[in-house]
């Protein structure tokens, strides 16, 4: 059983605090990520990797602390989100080179090579790649010695949709192994299809942690907040703010909008259109004001 454990971490950059006392584990099993993008999501993998120092806290794998002690590499694979590549080397040239560093020869970097279906470019430049070849050519160097813990930075940035289900596949398949696993994203739906466990972070705060059908209904059930345009706006508003499902509703007169917070989001979606019918009102618009990312996990921290 391998365990990465952040401890009370915290990490700045100056005046800028990145990551604020932060602590979690990770163990076998795939682990989602979650944040919106600057919430601390590329800071934290790096000190899991060992390539950035926590400024206060401590980052240990199965116990041992993992800044400055080369042996962890051993068990670490890395697939950041930066495209620093070595773009004069083939797929295969590059693959094998961390291979060497391993000890290991010519067949772990074909493997490697082959299980992420990059066989056919090998011996192609990285600088013709795609950036879904270069996430696939990253991946297997991150693979080449079969790590018990894959970390991965937004690893499906670029991928087209067979690339994307072809490494959702694998990652289920090592996660379902034993194997440690953790990635990174920002996209609710990626997480959702791929990681039963998740860990959701926000400007460098950990907002939540557990089954991600759990967080799934939290976010659900937070309050919701529309904008409504109706042929009728007073009247709406008044069948409707006697309804519990309903907290507050404002009419902005300018634009003749209604804008309605609704706490049952389920009744509420219900009450809408069946008030609107029975008092023949025409709805002309039903949209979200609030359901970007960063709205929910501000919940989230809130809750």
């Amino acid at each position: 059983m391998t365990t990465i454990r952040i401890d009370s971490v915290s990490r700045w950059f100056g005046n800028v605090v990145a990551v604020n006392d932060v602590t979690m584990a990770i163990g076998p099993g795939v682990t989602g990520l979650l944040g919106p993008n600057g919430a601390g999501k590329s800071t934290l993998i790096n000190m899991m990797a060992g390539f950035l120092a926590p400024s206060t806290g401590a980052v240990t794998l199965d116990g041992v602390r993992i800044w400055r002690n080369e042996q962890v590499y051993k068990h670490i694979g890395l697939v950041p989100e930066r495209e620093a590549m070595y773009d004069f080397l083939t797929g295969r040239e590059f693959v094998r080179a961390n291979a060497e560093l391993h000890g290991l020869g010519r067949a772990a970097a074909q493997k490697a090579l082959a299980t992420v279906e990059m066989e056919y470019a090998q011996n192609r430049r990285i600088g013709t790649y795609s950036k879904g070849m270069r996430q696939r050519v990253k991946m297997a160097s991150a693979l080449v010695h079969e790590p018990d813990v894959l970390l991965l930075d937004e690893p499906f940035n670029g991928m087209d949709p067979r690339q994307r289900m072809h490494l959702m596949d694998l990652l289920r398949s090592m996660g379902a192994a034993g194997r440690t696993v953790l990635f990174s994203s920002h996209i609710l739906e990626e997480v959702e299809q791929l990681a039963a466990h998740i860990e959701v972070v926000v400007a460098g705060r950990h907002a939540a942690s557990g089954d991600f059908r759990k967080i799934r209904r939290l976010m659900t059930d937070r309050p919701h907040h529309y904008a409504v345009r109706s042929s009728d706006d007073r009247a709406l508003a008044s069948a409707l703010i006697a309804d519990p499902s309903t907290a507050g509703l404002e009419l902005d007169q300018r634009d003749g909008i209604l804008h309605v917070q609704a706490v049952d989001f389920a009744r509420f979606t219900a009450l809408l259109p069946r008030v609107a019918r029975d008092h023949g009102i025409r709805l002309y618009e039903v949209s979200p004001s609030d359901e970007s990312l960063e709205s929910v996990f501000s919940y989230l921290v809130a809750a």
